[in-house]
């Protein structure tokens, strides 16, 4: 099977890149979409450019998509970039399957599956509807580390921003998800994540940037990424 991950660099898209890998998958490419605009539906915006370390170090091929964050086009916008690069000679030549890190959004996952469709490819989504918890869980447990690279709801202020998630910080994060009515595993855009550290890295990632707060929600403007060896 010959698949290309469409990736944020988040918790998610990083564990379906390697559970794609543990089925001994054929990884054409990570592919991130980046937004024009300020907003998308679809796809994350803050922490974005971590992918292409992210491949360098899990040696795999990275793709960049510029999409308008337009809702009516985007979809459209990147079926013509996956269209153009799976003839003959393109890096997604031989394409069999776009593998997501969809956990519960149905409209995310339901024009995914449209847009493979029309491309006649197939759509995976592993982490299809798992439990938030024992995903969250699963993830540290993998030797998953991640970070919080924007966050946009009651109960997680400024000082969420950059910091590490590991068993310690997951509880304190289950007590405000209960407290405040958020998703666990933040599936309703209430926190991103961007991934510095998985099972398939040959490094660990130190990020390095400052903290963007206004309006009672905010995200980690990245300005430096470097590997820890």
């Amino acid at each position: 099977m010959r698949v290309a991950i469409l990736s944020s660099g988040g918790k998610d898209s990083t564990y379906a890149h390697w559970w794609a890998i543990l089925q001994g998958w054929d990884i054409l490419s990570l592919i991130t979409c980046k937004i024009i605009k300020d907003d998308s539906m679809m796809f994350q915006i803050p922490g974005t450019q971590i992918v292409k370390m992210q491949a360098d170090l899990s040696d795999t091929n990275y793709l960049e998509f510029n999409l308008t964050g337009d809702e009516e086009i985007e979809m459209h916008e990147l079926k013509n970039y996956l269209y153009a690069n799976m003839k003959d000679g393109g890096a997604l030549q031989g394409l069999d399957a776009i593998v997501t890190g969809a956990l519960r959004s149905d409209y995310q996952k339901s024009r995914i599956e449209r847009m493979c469709h029309e491309l006649e490819l197939i759509s995976f989504s592993p982490l299809w509807h798992n439990n938030s918890m024992t995903h969250m869980f699963e993830l540290i447990s993998e030797g998953f580390e991640l970070i919080i690279s924007s966050v946009s709801c009651d109960g997680l202020n400024e000082e969420w921003i950059g910091r590490t998630i590991n068993e310690k910080t997951l509880a304190e994060l289950s007590k405000l998800a209960e407290k405040y009515r958020f998703s666990i595993d933040g599936e309703g855009g209430e926190f991103e994540t961007s991934v510095v550290n998985a099972p398939h890295f040959s490094s660990r990632i130190i990020v390095e940037g400052e903290k963007i707060w206004k309006n009672g929600r905010g995200f980690l403007k990245i300005d430096t990424l470097k590997t820890e060896n």
